[in-house]
């Protein structure tokens, strides 16, 4: 019989880390299904590194209960440490070694390892493999960051803003990356600050404020939970724009269809992105 634990690759149980004075996480509860893209969100200084950094087993927890992979990161061994990958926010490969020398001499930390060539062309670095970390783009450089996080053939792999200061073209080809490894069955737990990303890639989100999660759930049912305000714009006869925040837009569109006599001009309704759901649950939204 299937049991949650085996479903989960990830069960957080009322997680707490506090640093002096400051609660940097504030009793969090994840569940984080195996074979999923799961997405954390939130604001810096919300929580999200250190959760993954506890996850990882690189960080001691105060209070809670979190079991990765059937084991506690606290305490697991070195051969549960072989099957998670993390990819960080800065880069660690050394300059000097080609991406190839880098790529096999990382295999050589693990007792079953892919095969180098392979991940190199996982990655999309195959015409690289011979030249010099130095030499590389942000964006090679983050694939190669990527290749060393699944070199080890990880179960479940920890993103941490994996996408910081890439341009619009090569954040969409690391998304295909990503997207390649889930079609593999690896888990992938993604912290990002760019919601566009996190729509994009995850099965499921938690938003986390101040420490604790505020919501949880596929993207399209936070949209429709949290996000309860559709805007309607239009044209005015004189030629000046109009818009209204409202509950009811097909209402509101009805009303203007009689005063318009029939078509309303520049008429657009859009409904809440799963931006303005973020600003909303972490409080920002009167800071845009």
């Amino acid at each position: 019989m299937t049991t949650d634990a085996d479903r989960l690759a990830v069960d957080v149980r009322g997680l707490r880390k506090q640093y002096g004075d400051v609660t940097a996480v504030d009793g969090i509860d994840l569940g984080i299904r195996r074979g999923e893209v799961f997405g954390l969100l939130g604001p810096n200084g919300a929580g999200k590194s250190t959760t993954v950094e506890i996850l990882q087993g690189n960080r001691r927890r105060d209070a809670g209960e979190v079991s990765v992979l059937g084991s506690d990161p606290a305490t697991a061994s070195r051969a549960w440490r072989s099957r998670v990958g993390i990819v960080w926010q800065d880069e660690s490969a050394p300059a000097e070694l080609t991406v190839g020398e880098t790529v096999r001499h990382f295999s050589r930390y693990y007792p079953n390892p892919r095969d180098p060539e392979e991940v190199i062309g996982l990655v999309g670095l195959e015409e690289k493999a011979d030249s010099r970390i130095k030499s590389l783009s942000g964006g090679q450089r983050r694939r190669l960051d990527v290749a060393l996080g699944v070199i080890g053939g990880p179960e479940l792999l920890l993103l941490d803003e994996p996408t910081t200061g890439f341009d619009p073209a090569a954040r969409r080809q690391f998304w295909d990356l990503i997207r390649k490894l889930a079609d593999e069955g690896t888990t992938i737990l993604l912290t990002t600050h760019y919601l566009e990303e996190a729509e994009a890639l995850a099965d499921r989100l938690a938003v986390v404020a101040r420490g604790r999660v505020v919501a949880e759930g596929e993207p399209a049912a936070l949209r429709e939970r949290f996000g309860t305000e559709a805007t309607v714009e239009w044209t005015e006869a004189d030629g000046s724009p109009r818009s209204e925040r409202t509950d009811t837009p097909t209402r509101t569109v009805a009303a203007l269809t009689r005063r318009f006599d029939g078509e309303i001009p520049g008429l657009r309704v859009s409904r809440p992105t799963l931006e303005d759901v973020y600003l909303r649950l972490t409080g920002l939204e009167d800071a845009r």
